[in-house]
């Protein structure tokens, strides 16, 4: 029974089977859609090596997934590559890297079917690739001037670099064609450059970062970055005094050099400020102050003598910076190992007092020598009580004669010859050259032993206090003075060591005054006048371009 009504129930199940595989055939199914994509929709910072996915919601057919319909843009522009499909994957590799910092867009179309043949919607979407490093904030900065000597040399970046990129290969720094040795080294977003010495100075370096660097991802900066700066100006000497090679210097020269800036006083020294003569150092105390510096000797120099001065590297400016190198320059001495000539007072040595236009006493005085007065008359002789003979007058004030240009012959002539040749000693005195002490004190000698030589000073000189003059009978000192001479009240010269008040010779272009009951020792030439004030004693000659002047003196001549 069973058997029999399954054999007649099987046309009629065929029949069924037949038209159900009839009606499946003829349906395509749903449509697929994308249901993932890498990059996702928006995505920023993707790599440049990035290679685009879909991911379908069915199985698709594999001849619709084709560069035709799985296409990737770079604006308008098409990207080239290759499509292929595997599972439920299309996948979509660039022939080459991305460019960076660009929006993509990634395109399915309808050509894309799935395996039963229904279409996908059109589906596109965006994303951004990743920006390359960028070479950032450089130190120095571009075209910077000053830069210290030891500067470390670096660059930052926009992000994270791979530190294997950040090599001497890349980073480099570079003097015109020359390349500059030194340590590069990477840490956060900076690259360094230390150089393995010190830069030199006023010098223009190049520092270079190439695009060999590379950030953690492969990408390499856009370009090679190139920046330069120049190191600081260093410290130089101006100018030196004495000059190199001066000669006739005053052996009491206070050696001095200007700096083209303000130095660092600790390192102005007796070590760096030398002063030798030969092989021997000088010894003698330094100063500075500024741009300046000063090596006073201990001890008067040697006369007619080489001597050589080095301010070395170990001078350093406010900011460290050294001399680029040592600054060395030579001068010799005035003066003379012979003994100086004495001024050759021709025949107005024979007068204790000379002078042209008046000599005037106030009070009492005691003079000994003799006095002579030329071109002006007798009259011009004040307050010493002349009494006239033949030729000459008396004074019960001065041992000697007194003459006067009006006087009997052969006095006129006499005084005329005294006068010129005094004027000719004072020339004498006034052109010696090579001094060896100048400007001593500054003009102010008072406490002062003043040993034999040739004096000069460009100004007044004066005696605010006791002066010793030391030395032997036959040793000679000339003082040039292009100012006045002041002694003050009651300061005396002192001679020892057997010097002589007639090989001391004073010429002074200005007014000489001794004051009250000061001491004085030697010959004034004075190219104006002589004021002797009261009770000043005066061991010596004054011979006087104009006319000397006493008050109660006791006059020697020597």
């Amino acid at each position: 029974m069973n058997i029999l009504r399954k054999i007649k129930l099987l046309p009629l199940l065929s029949i069924l089977i037949i038209a159900g595989c009839k009606s499946n055939s003829s349906d395509p199914g749903p449509n697929p859609t994308v249901s993932s994509t890498t990059p996702g929709t928006d995505a920023t910072g993707m790599p440049r090596n990035t290679i685009v996915t879909a991911s379908f919601s069915t199985a698709m057919n594999a001849t619709t997934i084709t560069a035709t319909t799985f296409t990737l843009q770079n604006g308008s522009t098409p990207v080239t590559g290759v499509v292929t499909y595997s599972g439920t994957t299309a996948t979509f590799t660039p022939s080459a890297i991305l460019e960076a910092s660009s929006v993509y867009t990634a395109t399915i179309t309808a050509g894309a079917k799935s395996a039963m043949g229904s279409s996908l919607a059109l589906t596109t979407w965006n994303f951004t690739t990743v920006g390359l490093p960028v070479p950032g904030l450089t130190d120095p900065l571009n075209s910077a001037t000053g830069v210290a000597l030891n500067k470390v040399v670096s660059l930052t970046f926009s992000g994270a670099m791979d530190p294997a990129t950040i090599n001497s290969s890349t980073f480099t720094l570079t003097q015109g064609t020359t390349v500059i040795p030194g340590a590069v080294a990477y840490t956060g977003i900076t690259a360094t450059f230390t150089p393995t010495s010190a830069l030199a100075g006023n010098t223009v370096y190049t520092s270079t970062v190439t695009t060999g660097a590379k950030d953690l991802a492969g990408n390499a900066i856009a370009a090679n970055k190139v920046w330069s700066f120049t190191t600081v100006v260093l410290p130089v000497v101006n100018s030196t005094d004495p000059i190199q090679n001066a000669i006739g210097v005053a052996r009491n020269k206070v050696v001095a050099l200007t700096f083209s800036e303000a130095m660092d006083g600790a390192t102005i020294t007796a070590s760096t400020f030398t002063l030798k003569q030969g092989t021997t150092s000088v010894s003698g105390a330094v100063a500075s102050s500024g741009t300046t510096a000063t090596f006073t000797p201990a001890n008067v120099l040697s006369a007619n003598t080489i001597y050589t001065a080095t301010i070395t590297t170990g001078a350093k400016d406010l900011s460290g910076n050294a001399l680029a190198s040592n600054t060395v320059w030579s001068f010799t001495t005035g003066g003379t190992s012979a003994s100086l000539a004495a001024v050759n007072l021709g025949s107005s040595i024979n007068y204790v007092i000379l002078a042209k236009t008046g000599i005037s006493n106030i009070s009492t005085s005691a003079i000994t020598g003799d006095l002579g007065l030329s071109p002006a008359a007798e009259s011009y002789i004040t307050g010493l009580s002349l009494t006239d003979a033949t030729g000459y007058a008396t004074s019960a004030q001065v041992t000697g004669k007194v003459y006067a240009a009006d006087q009997a012959s052969p006095t006129p002539i006499n005084l005329t010859t005294a006068v010129n040749d005094m004027l000719t000693a004072y020339t004498d005195a006034a052109g010696r050259p090579t001094p060896d002490f100048s400007e001593l004190g500054t003009g102010n000698i008072g406490g002062m032993t003043l040993t034999p030589g040739l004096y000069k000073w460009s100004n007044t000189v004066s005696l605010p206090s006791d002066v010793t003059i030391s030395g032997s009978s036959t040793d000679i000192w000339i003082f040039q003075i292009a100012g006045d001479l002041t002694q003050s009240n009651a300061v005396k010269i002192t001679l020892v060591g057997g010097a002589q008040a007639k090989n001391i010779f004073w010429q002074v272009a200005g007014t000489a005054t001794l004051g009250t009951t000061s001491h004085f020792e030697g010959v004034i030439l004075s190219q104006t006048a002589i004021t002797i004030q009261t009770g000043a004693s005066f061991h010596g000659r004054a011979l006087a371009q104009t006319a000397v002047v006493l008050d109660g003196n006791a006059v020697t001549q020597p």
